[in-house]
């Protein structure tokens, strides 16, 4: 078996094979057992434990079965008594409905409770959500075995392991009466004091990253996280971006913004019968022929004379249509007859054809009517949309709010555009592009300047925009360099959660996302690659769908069409997202794709002109290209 070994910053040494963490993972839900709903927060949770991200795990059994105390007691005695296996994770049953009895059924197996790792996960829960004072879950041991309730959303049991993650591999070595690593391990808190939430997959309470003592010759050789695809990648970021809230706005700011509720009509439009031309309003039962003209009336007017058989009043577009007129006959259907000495009025008229009631006439409410549902929750509000709102006299209207956001810099590389360059030195180029990115599509940012690649300073710069924003978009300090200090700095300061540190791409492979709680508020953090390319692709696919979800966005991914390649094209051993310009000829139903060049991750010039991204396969063995015309995938960035 595999005997490598992998360096803790904390000096101990573990075998990366010995003492995995047995796990089972037990749904409970009388929807799933019955082939009704997919078991996504089973699934989840074993696909995190064999990630080793969290802990050093393997899932051994997994299971489904309903809400049902015997059913779930019969599970946890076979799993305990029998396969002996050393975590329990349950997930579902600790509501409040008469059918969630996880935690009873669990009370009743249980020998021992474990009241520490309940309260911790619902203290912790509690600053994401005030109803996680609803939660009922149970901890406990039963002989050599921990089991842990956990709620049955896919997202609240993961934030939930994660939560009791650092305390597990302590828990289970106890259990399993290893002393000698028990031992160290108070031996270590007893010098160094608590450990990070945030530890090693291996079970060690040390973290994977660097501290800010490591030497450059014993920094990690591979990276400690797994790559995974930028489709799983997008699913984590959008469970983890919860919207942020509503507020009223004017309509002057809401423009591009969600609807967060469904606006009514307090008046029907036109509120009055008004006239669709400029003419004449008569009484059509009069036929055609002479008519007297007794008033004009003009838009905005409020006609009081009561028009007679016979008689006719001139009127403008959109004026409101005088008693008893129920017709409007338009001025070319018409001819002089008489006017005034002075040609300033009209007296009589000549009405040429006969008009039908309702003529070039707008009914009360024939636009809107009174009560009528005008904007639906969850519109992203247009120019129109705004002019219908202000139609009906709205000034002000709900919407989700849009998370402050803030774009961070890193690198002692790094400088200001206007700083004169020094050797070594690069000019800023990827805030300037991120935060103008962000700013086209709705997101404002924050300069939150640029950080050296200092401990010190990245936590200060960092602490700078927490305080001030909910997400912060950082570039560079997330690959392997010895300088490469996001993650550390984030898990050591922050207590964050490393959620991902790379994505099966390119560009874009040390894309990383985070979350923490700072203050009372949840943060995100994007840490993208400090290639400006690498940057610039990252953000327009995970950047940008995480702040439309916070924004109440129904639809967060670009626009995806079909396209065909325009010349020949090499496959990367990554999926590659293929900077392009789209464009159409007269003769093709679908668009042309150009390559912009040499994609290579730090040329900003293949972003010129660019208006899509092509989703290339990687190479294989039998596939090392793409001819022209293969028709491929393109998402939208830019108008076509």
């Amino acid at each position: 078996r595999d005997k490598r070994v992998l360096k803790c910053t904390c000096g101990a040494r573990k075998m990366d094979s010995e003492h995995c963490i047995r796990t089972g993972i037990l749904t409970v839900s009388d929807r799933c057992s019955r082939g009704e709903a997919e078991d996504t927060s089973g699934r989840n949770l074993e696909a995190i434990v064999n990630a080793k991200t969290l802990i050093n795990g393997k899932v051994v059994a997994r299971q489904c079965v309903p809400d049902d105390i015997e059913d779930i007691k019969k599970t946890l005695l076979q799993w305990s008594d029998v396969e002996k296996i050393n975590l329990i994770l349950t997930t579902g049953g600790t509501g409040f409905s008469a059918r969630d009895v996880t935690p009873e059924a669990t009370r009743e197996v249980i020998t021992k409770e474990a009241p520490g790792i309940a309260i911790a996960i619902i203290q912790k829960s509690l600053n994401i959500t005030p109803m996680a004072m609803l939660s009922r879950l149970v901890c406990g041991i039963r002989n050599q075995s921990l089991i842990i309730n956990l709620p049955g959303s896919r997202k609240g049991a993961q934030e939930c392991f994660e939560f009791a993650s650092p305390a597990i591999p302590h828990a289970v070595d106890q259990l399993q009466e290893r002393k000698m690593k028990t031992d160290k391990l108070h031996s270590l808190l007893s010098v160094h004091g608590s450990p990070s939430p945030a530890i090693a997959s291996h079970g060690c309470h040390c973290t994977t990253e660097r501290s800010q003592s490591s030497t450059v010759a014993s920094r990690p050789r591979q990276s400690p996280y797994p790559l995974i695809s930028v489709a799983d990648a997008q699913a984590i970021i959008l469970e983890r971006c919860s919207e942020i809230g509503v507020e009223e706005a004017v309509l002057q700011v809401a423009l591009g913004k969600i609807l967060a509720e469904d606006v009514y009509a307090t008046d029907p439009l036109p509120p009055f019968p008004a006239s669709i031309k400029d003419g004449y309003a008569v009484i059509a039962s009069d036929g055609d022929g002479p008519r007297e003209v007794v008033d004009a009336i003009p838009a905005g007017s409020n006609p009081l004379l009561r028009v007679k058989p016979g008689q006719c009043a001139r009127i403008s577009t959109g004026a409101p249509v005088p008693e008893p007129c129920d017709a409007v006959v338009q001025v070319e259907d018409t001819e002089l007859i008489q006017a005034s000495e002075d040609g300033s009025q009209e007296l009589k008229v000549n009405i040429l054809a006969a008009p039908t009631a309702g003529q070039d006439i707008r009914p009360v409410g024939s636009d809107i009517q009174r009560g009528q549902r005008i904007l639906t929750q969850r519109m992203k509000l247009s120019a129109s949309d705004l002019g219908l709102l202000a139609s009906i006299g709205a000034t002000t209207v709900k919407i989700h709010k849009v998370p402050q956001v803030a774009v961070l810099s890193t690198g002692n590389e790094v400088v200001r555009p206007d700083d004169e360059l020094k050797p070594g030195q690069i000019r800023d180029s990827n805030k300037t592009a991120l935060i103008a990115l962000l700013g086209k599509s709705g997101f404002p940012a924050f300069d939150a300047g640029i950080a050296r690649d200092e401990f010190e300073d990245l936590v200060k710069k960092l602490e700078r925009a927490f305080e001030a924003t909910d997400v912060i978009v950082s570039s560079g300090g997330v690959s392997m360099g010895e300088k490469d200090l996001l993650k550390a700095v984030l898990v050591k300061e922050f207590s964050a959660t490393i959620h991902f540190g790379r994505v099966l791409m390119k560009p874009g492979k040390p894309t990383t996302f985070a979350s923490l709680v700072y203050g009372d508020r949840l943060k995100v953090v994007f840490g993208l690659p400090g290639n400006p390319v690498s940057a610039a692709v990252t953000c327009q696919l995970f950047v940008l769908p995480g702040l439309r979800k916070m924004s109440g966005h129904t639809t967060v991914h670009p626009t995806s069409i079909r396209a065909k390649l325009a010349d020949d094209t090499t496959l990367d051993p990554r999926p590659e997202y293929h900077r392009a310009v789209l464009s159409w000829s007269e003769d093709c139903t679908l668009p042309v794709a150009k390559s912009t060049g040499n994609q290579i991750s730090s040329r900003l010039l293949s972003l010129q002109g660019a208006n899509a991204l092509l989703v290339l396969p990687p190479a294989t063995a039998e596939t090392k290209s793409l001819p022209a015309g293969t028709v491929v995938t393109a998402l939208v960035t830019d108008t076509i």
